[in-house]
C-alpha cells in the first residue's frame, strides 16, 4: 500500500505544499525545523516510502540484498556473512550489511532504509523481540525475506538454520555418558527461537535419563556473559559439573572466568559451546562444541532468497541443517565432584 501513497497525500496531511514535502525529503536547509518535523510526522502517519532508486531500477531489480545480523564481532556471524557474500557474488548480487545488536527498533530502521533503496530481498536474523505481526507487515509490503538462524513464532516464509534441538540433545547425551548428572546452561537471556530450541534439546535429553533440568544462568551470549556465568556457577551451593553455553563465544568467556577462580576446565567443570568457530580448536583446552556450518547456512539462506526473488509464488521452504558433535579437551573424560 505504501507505494501508492504520493507526495500529494503527505502534503495534504501536513498542510504544506508538495514542493515543501519534496524539499524535506532532500533535507533542504530552506525548510524550517518545525516544518520539517511536521512533514516527517506526516510521512510516517500516511506510510509514505521514499524511493531512492530510479523508476527503471524498480522494474528490473537492483541486484542488491539486505543482510541483517544481530552481531558482527561474533566469529559465527562473520562466517555466516562470508557465506552469504560469496553466494551473492556468484549470482551477480551485492549485500548491504546492517548490525541490529538485537534491538528491534534498530532493526526496523535498517529495514526501512533497505526498502528505500529498493533491495530485491532481505536475509534477516530477527532481533529477539521481533513479533509475528512485524513479519506480517513486511510480507504485506511485498518484501522477499529469508529468516536465518532464528525464526519468529507465528510467522511464515523461508528459513535456514541449524538443527538446534537435536544437536543439543547429542551434546547432552555425550556429557551424561561421561558421568555428569548436574548441569548448568549459560545464555538464553533473550528467548528467541534458537535459544528456546537449544534449551529444549538439553532439557529433553536430561528428562529422558531421569535427571533434573539444567540450572539456568541468564547471561548475554557474549564473552562477558560467559565470565558472568562462571561467577554465578561458582556461587551456587552445589556447583554443577557441566556448564553448557549457548554459543562458543560465551563458552570462551566462561573458561576464562573458571580459570581465574582456580578451576581446571575439563577436570573440575566441563564446558561446551555451540558453533565450532575457528578459535574453538585453538583455545586451551580445546572447546567441545557443535559444528553448525555457518558458511553453509549463509549460502543456503542466499539460495532460498534468490529462489524467492525469481518466483515469489513458490511455497515456503524451511531448511534445518544437521549439527556435528566435536569433542575436545574442555569436557574432559570424567567427573570431579565439587
Amino acid at each position: 500500500m505504501s507505494d501508492r501513497i504520493t507526495l500529494k497525500h503527505v502534503a495534504a496531511h501536513a498542510g504544506v505544499s508538495r514542493a515543501t514535502v519534496s524539499l524535506v525529503l532532500r533535507d533542504s536547509p530552506l525548510i524550517a525545523a518545525p516544518t520539517k518535523a511536521r512533514v516527517r510526522q506526516s510521512l510516517a502517519a500516511v506510510g509514505y516510502l521514499y524511493n531512492r532508486g530510479a523508476a527503471t531500477m524498480r522494474a528490473t531489480g537492483t541486484q542488491t540484498v539486505g543482510l541483517l545480523v544481530n552481531q558482527i564481532d561474533n566469529p559465527f556471524f562473520a562466517e555466516l556473512t562470508a557465506g552469504v557474500s560469496a553466494a551473492l557474488d556468484s549470482a551477480g548480487y551485492i549485500a548491504f550489511l546492517s548490525v541490529t545488536e538485537d534491538v528491534v527498533e534498530r532493526q526496523a530502521r535498517a529495514i526501512l532504509r533497505l526498502r528505500e533503496h529498493r533491495v530485491d530481498g532481505v536475509i534477516l536474523c530477527p532481533a529477539a523481540a521481533t513479533t509475528g505481526q512485524d513479519m506480517a507487515h513486511l510480507a504485506e509490503a511485498g518484501m522477499k525475506l529469508v529468516q536465518v538462524m532464528r525464526f519468529v513464532e507465528g510467522s511464515a516464509g523461508d528459513y535456514a538454520g541449524p538443527q538446534n534441538t537435536h544437536g543439543l540433545g547429542l551434546l547432552t547425551e555425550h556429557l551424561i555418558r561421561l558421568g555428569h548428572r548436574h548441569f548448568a546452561y549459560a545464555g538464553g537471556m533473550a528467548l528467541h527461537s534458537a535459544n528456546r530450541e537449544r534449551i529444549g534439546g538439553v532439557t529433553d535429553a536430561l528428562r529422558r535419563h531421569g535427571l533434573a533440568g539444567p540450572h539456568f544462568l541468564p547471561v548475554e551470549n557474549t564473552r562477558l556473559g560467559g565470565m558472568q556465568a562462571a561467577a554465578q556457577l561458582c556461587a551456587l551451593p552445589q556447583r554443577p559439573t557441566a556448564l553448557m553455553c549457548g554459543n562458543d563465544v560465551t563458552a570462551f568467556g566462561a573458561m576464562v572466568g573458571l580459570q581465574q577462580r582456580g578451576l581446571v576446565v575439563g577436570r573440575d567443570v566441563a564446558v561446551t559451546g555451540v558453533g565450532d568457530v575457528p578459535e574453538a580448536a585453538a583455545c586451551q583446552p580445546g572447546l567441545t562444541t557443535l559444528a553448525a556450518s555457518p558458511r553453509r547456512i549463509g549460502q543456503e539462506a542466499t539460495r532460498l532468497l534468490l529462489r524467492r526473488i525469481a518466483d515469489p509464488a513458490l511455497p515456503a521452504e524451511r531448511l534445518a541443517l544437521p549439527m556435528r558433535l566435536v569433542v575436545r579437551g574442555s569436557c574432559g573424560s570424567g567427573v570431579a565432584q565439587p
